[in-house]
């Protein structure tokens, strides 16, 4: 079987949305400030690629108040863990093809 790096998937091109998606793969769920403060990205930066990862469908969005103070929080939908699974998948292949 050939791999290519054709077959990743292009919504995980970017260093941000891989540590986005990386994130919420190992936490249920994150506000915009700790995927922001972890990812050490501004706030407009962040707010791009979770604009590309909601337009994919990879990650939901819930929106909510806490002490009166806006809360948005994310989490990966099963389609984006899916996609983010298979993109990890082939990731190890080509990784291990190089042997």
């Amino acid at each position: 079987m050939k791999l290519s790096i054709d077959d990743l998937h292009k919504a995980f091109e970017s260093r941000v949305r891989l540590g986005i998606m990386s994130a919420l793969a190992v936490n249920d769920a994150l506000d915009f400030t700790s995927l922001r403060d972890f990812l050490n990205v501004t706030d407009g930066n962040l707010a791009t690629h979770i604009k590309k990862l909601e337009k994919e469908e990879f990650i939901g969005v819930e929106k909510s108040f806490v002490d009166n103070k806006p809360n948005t929080t994310y989490y990966m939908t099963d389609e984006g863990r899916k996609a983010f699974e298979e993109h990890l998948k082939v990731l190890e292949k080509i990784i291990k093809s190089q042997k």
